[in-house]
């Protein structure tokens, strides 16, 4: 019988496999303060619905004994309080998932102080230090645009992965950082991305599936410095959840392919 694929049993494996590979895993908190040595792995987790889903998969990595950072919106889908709680008490990272500009519809001055009220929000839980554009795919505005005009360093902010380890403003990517994601419930989506791009297309590792992903582990072939982002609603045990974000996800993939033609 073939294993499905976006479950949180593969996602313990993949886990298990690094671990074993002696790739040590640390929040992007902690890559920021300068304690990644050797081989590693940042964990980013972007809650952009199904909070539950990112509680399951907490529990998973603390149970492992491994760290990760959690970005969570503002809105109802992703933020709630009782789930944030509880994957701060397993000893996680968490942080702001920030859409501010798209949420102002492109007003700076509205944006800077919707974003700071929101990361008081959330300060309220964890003494945030990190945060992490998102996409907003259908949005005219590019989150990202209100570093343009102000400095997040300004509000005790010290790391956003686009600007920190990537490359989106004027500081230099990380040499040899590389990147996955689960974009578009695939390994290897970057052509289903309207927005959460990094600008070194060489770091973009290209795996379609987590079974292809596995075996490069096992075969030895993947770099010593990787940044792992999943989107936590698409990981899950259940066969109806799993359906469910089967049929949205290629629907989705769908609709941002045309937005994508269409710019």
């Amino acid at each position: 019988m073939k294993l499905k694929d976006f479950t949180l049993s593969i996602y313990e494996q993949l886990l298990l496999m690094l671990q074993n590979l002696q790739y040590s895993f640390l929040t992007f908190e902690e890559h920021c303060k300068g304690k990644a040595t050797g081989q590693y792995v940042i964990l980013r987790h972007d809650i952009d619905k199904l909070a539950f889903n990112a509680l399951k998969m907490a529990e998973r990595e603390h149970s492992l004994g491994i760290r990760a950072t959690y970005y969570f919106r503002i809105l109802k889908q992703s933020n709630r309080p009782d789930i944030i709680r509880k994957i701060v008490g397993l000893g996680h990272e968490i942080g702001y998932h920030y859409e501010d500009l798209s949420i102002t519809k492109g007003d700076q001055k509205a944006a800077i102080q919707h974003f700071e009220k929101q990361l008081q929000y959330f300060r309220q839980f964890y003494p945030v230090k990190t945060i992490c554009m998102h996409g907003s795919p259908t949005s005219a505005y590019d989150n990202k645009d209100l570093w343009k005009t102000y400095d997040y360093r300004d509000y005790g902010i010290i790391g956003e992965p686009y600007f920190d380890l990537f490359g989106a403003g004027e500081k230099p990517a990380v040499a040899d950082m590389y990147y996955l994601t689960d974009t578009g419930r695939m390994w290897n989506g970057e052509r289903f991305s309207v927005r959460d791009k990094v600008n070194i297309q060489n770091s973009i590792l290209n795996y379609r599936t987590t079974f292809e992903l596995t075996d490069a582990i096992q075969s030895g072939k993947l770099p010593d410095k990787i940044m792992i982002i999943t989107h936590p609603q698409r990981w899950t045990d259940n066969s109806a959840e799993w359906l469910i974000e089967y049929l949205l996800q290629t629907l989705k993939n769908r609709i941002k392919w045309l937005l994508l033609r269409l710019k």
